[in-house]
């Protein structure tokens, strides 16, 4: 059997002595895992890269095709030796999760199906510093709600909720200890939601940054890149890495604050109260600062942030120069930072999410030759710069995702549907 890629699991090792079903919910996740990694294979090649046997391969199938999680399609005739199968595929379109995202000046859901399919996605326009957390909270409520609804609608039971927030987030209890963007502290999101909620699924809340960079792990352009270091820009900078594989979360899960080293003007107050943090610097004020006048409409929180963010496109394509060098000055400063990760994590590759994707044509240049004059190893130490595909929606992605995980993990947490008595309407 060849070498497997890392698989991200989003948890720490789950090592404890196996009774019998443990060890089959073990090696059914490891199937549903195998096709959604590899794609449709037969029973006995599944066997084969996996290294069950066969007749076990044959019995998790069937389990998992009773619980609606995958079904069988054409023969497999590749490297077949012998009797062709039928390929098995993932399906699970009976089973979805919920992610949602709190930034400031939106709230957004999105609901994924075991295969990655959308079956719900919507953005609300709130001013979430001005709401409070309370109101905010309602909205969230509302927007789950609806989330909810429009899965049962489409036949799928929803088996989580992840909450993006950010800032510091408590993983272990749902608390947002500090998000000075939005002016919160000390906010308990999980009981609140689960005091709005009337919810058979389990809530989790979890930094917006290191769920994008899971996003971009699992799903995005550069997926399976088992080192990468993801930067999302937009009123704040944040960031996740992944390390063989795995998010590093740091001893307390606070890792990824990387807007708020100390990067950036010593003379400049950051959102979070300190002075000279990265986001000073590179974040969405500090373009905005620099490209137009306060009173300019790319400066409205009114409008649409995609909207104002085209505006200064069309304006650096125009050859406006003030544009222009405003994004040089953001492109060299994001190289700064970037090449402190680099030389401190060694990535294969550093994706620019948020407004760093939209705007990154821009920033590339001046960002590459701060990368070659800054980074110690040769070839900026082998890693590549590129640009997030998955745009503003990598949060809420990382968060139905992870909401997904816990059906990896154990398969049966998806009940074989009742029968219905012959003869019964």
């Amino acid at each position: 059997m060849g070498e497997q890629p890392p698989v991200y699991d989003g948890s720490s090792d789950r090592r404890a002595p196996a009774d019998q079903a443990t060890v089959r919910r073990t090696n059914l996740g490891l199937v549903l895992r195998h096709l959604r990694d590899h794609g449709p294979r037969s029973r006995a090649r599944i066997a084969q890269e996996t290294g069950l046997n066969k007749a076990t391969v044959s019995s998790l199938v069937a389990e998992l095709s009773e619980r609606r999680l995958v079904s069988t399609g054409d023969v497999d005739r590749a490297g077949s030796v012998g009797r062709p199968g039928l390929t098995v595929h993932l399906d699970g379109a009976c089973v979805c999760g919920i992610g949602v995202e709190l930034n400031v000046d939106y709230a957004a859901a999105l609901v994924l199906d075991l295969r990655g399919e959308v079956l719900f996605e919507q953005r609300l326009g709130l001013d979430i510093p001005a709401l409070g957390a309370e109101r905010t909270l309602d909205a969230v409520a509302g927007l789950v709600r609806d989330a909810v609804a429009a899965s049962a609608a489409r036949g799928a039971r929803v088996i989580g909720l992840t909450v993006a927030v950010a800032g510091l987030v408590r993983s272990v209890d749902g608390v947002v200890t500090l998000a000075p963007n939005i002016g919160w502290r000390d906010v308990a999101v999980l009981d609140g939601l689960h005091a709005r909620l009337d919810a058979d699924f389990p809530i989790r809340v979890e930094n917006d940054a290191n769920l994008s960079a899971i996003a971009e792990w699992a799903m995005g352009a550069e997926a399976r890149t088992p080192d990468l270091v993801y930067l999302t820009g937009e009123v704040g900078v944040g960031g996740g890495v992944i390390v063989a594989g795995r998010l590093l979360r740091g001893a307390g899960g606070l890792s990824g604050e990387v807007g708020h080293t100390s990067l950036g003007d010593p003379d400049l107050v950051c959102g979070c109260g300190r002075r000279g943090c990265w986001e000073t610097l590179v974040g969405l004020a500090a373009l905005l600062r620099a490209a137009a006048d306060p009173g300019d409409p790319v400066h409205d929180p009114a409008r649409d942030l995609e909207d104002r963010l085209a505006e200064v496109a069309r304006r650096a394509e125009a050859g406006d120069e003030r544009t222009l060098a405003a994004l040089r000055q953001v492109g060299t400063g994001l190289g700064t930072g970037a090449a402190v990760l680099i030389n401190l994590f060694n990535p294969r590759v550093v994706l620019l999410g948020g407004y760093f994707a939209v705007l990154g044509r821009f920033l590339m240049e001046p960002l590459l030759a701060e990368l070659e004059a800054r980074v110690l190893g040769p070839d900026v130490a082998g890693a590549r710069v590129a640009l997030s595909t998955l745009g503003f929606t990598a949060a809420v992605r990382g968060g139905a995702h992870e909401a997904l995980e816990s059906v990896f993990d154990d398969p049966t947490l998806v009940p074989v549907p009742e029968l219905t008595p012959a003869g019964a309407r």
